[in-house]
């Protein structure tokens, strides 16, 4: 009988079986090989990409060598709280790190955070302000009186947290010494240069002062600024009728400085917007418009325009100046004006904006006064801060004129 040799005997596979066996085990080893290599790849970058956060969540030590050292900027005697806001780091870094910029945007997110973190309107300031008004600080004296020799003794001993008047940031402070109603006499302590909290302790003798008369009077105290080339600037000022203190020995008090009472609120506002653009390394200051302005001239009335200067590290960079509005008390001027400002100087750049009245037979009067930086007042570092805080918009804010 004939058999076939190449037919299979019973129970044993044929070649085609054999064949697919074969392509599956293959197939299934790769899979597993593929699937192996795909879950290493995948450990190996997963803790590539954690490294990498923690690294980027990590203050790098240049950022944290420019905090301590602007941690010993002058702030007015405010303790600088430093410390991040938990949870709110990470979530910045990791944005700027899946988010690729330019060196100069770097720097200006630098620069903000360093601001809003440092500048004496920090949001702390910000949330108070709107119940309290601005800190002028506040004097410390003494005051008594000598029966047997009637002699009033007025003591000018220190004053603290004095706000900076000057661009440089600090102040030239002095005290005038005066019992109302009688203005014409009047006496002085000391200048005390660039101090914000100086110490006098200077004493002050008016003799021959009978007391039925003495207690008709207010001690008035004022403290201002000196100023070498100008009118000096009022910083704040205290009064206390001497008929409500106990003269028969020397009383000391410690006072809060209030506002003087020819201030800023009769000099008049003047409406202004910052406009800050960092590729450009330029700041826009457009003068806008004024109301209230305090008259200057015998009329009634005044001829006002602005000056504008641009300072740096307490040296005069650059001056522009409005047209003039002819007897205006509510000019409307809506000039701008551009200065090249690079991104790393702005921290010790101050904008001077000065409303002057218009004389042609003497010297030009000044209306009032404003300074722009991050180390102003409250307001003046509130709009600096908007200002940066949102660059290529222009900012616009009324701002009260200062002596």
């Amino acid at each position: 009988m004939y058999r076939d040799p190449e037919a299979a005997s019973p129970g044993a596979p044929t070649r085609d079986v054999l064949l697919v066996s074969a392509i599956i085990t293959v197939s299934l080893s790769v899979t597993v090989v593929l699937c192996g290599l795909c879950h290493w790849c995948q450990r190996k970058l997963g803790k590539r990409y954690k490294n990498s956060l923690e690294t980027v969540g990590t203050p790098d030590s240049g950022r944290g060598r420019s905090e301590k050292k602007a941690i010993k900027l002058p702030t007015g005697g405010k303790v600088v709280n430093t410390a991040p806001v938990p949870g709110q780091t990470p979530h910045d870094e990791s944005d700027r790190r899946t988010e690729p910029r330019s060196s100069v945007s770097d720097l200006v997110n630098s620069l903000t955070s360093e601001m809003l973190m440092l500048s004496p309107g920090s949001e702390e300031d910000e949330a108070h302000e709107g119940c309290s008004r601005e800190n002028l600080g506040r004097i410390q004296f003494s005051v008594g009186y000598n029966f047997q020799e009637s002699t009033l003794t007025v003591k000018i001993m220190k004053a603290q947290e004095l706000p900076a008047k000057d661009f440089s940031g600090t102040s030239d402070p002095f005290v005038k010494i005066y019992l109302l109603p009688d203005k014409k006499h009047k006496l002085e302590t000391k200048v005390k240069r660039k101090n914000l909290n100086p110490h006098w302790n200077e004493t002050f003798l008016f003799e021959g002062f009978p007391y039925e008369k003495v207690v008709q009077r207010v001690l008035y105290l004022q403290v201002l600024d000196y100023d070498r080339f100008s009118r000096n600037d009022p910083i704040g000022e205290v009064s206390i009728p001497l008929n409500k203190v106990d003269l028969t020995q020397m009383q000391t008090f410690w006072k809060d400085l209030k506002p003087c009472s020819d201030g800023s609120g009769s000099r008049g506002e003047l409406l202004l917007s910052l406009c800050y653009n960092p590729s450009a390394n330029s700041i826009i200051v457009n003068i806008i418009k004024a109301r209230n302005l305090k008259a200057m001239d015998i009329g009634g009335t005044s001829d006002p325009y602005v000056k504008v200067w641009l300072m740096y590290k307490d040296k005069r960079v650059e001056k522009k100046k409005t047209v003039t509005m002819k007897r205006n008390l509510n000019p409307i001027f809506n000039e701008s004006f551009a200065f090249d400002i690079p991104t790393e100087k702005l921290r010790e750049t101050t904008i001077i904006i000065t409303v002057m009245d218009k004389d042609k037979l003497s010297r030009n009067d000044v209306i009032g006064k404003i300074y722009l930086s991050w180390k102003s007042g409250p307001g003046e570092v509130k709009h600096w801060k908007d200002m940066i805080a949102r660059p290529r918009q222009p900012v616009a804010q009324w701002h009260q004129l200062k002596a």
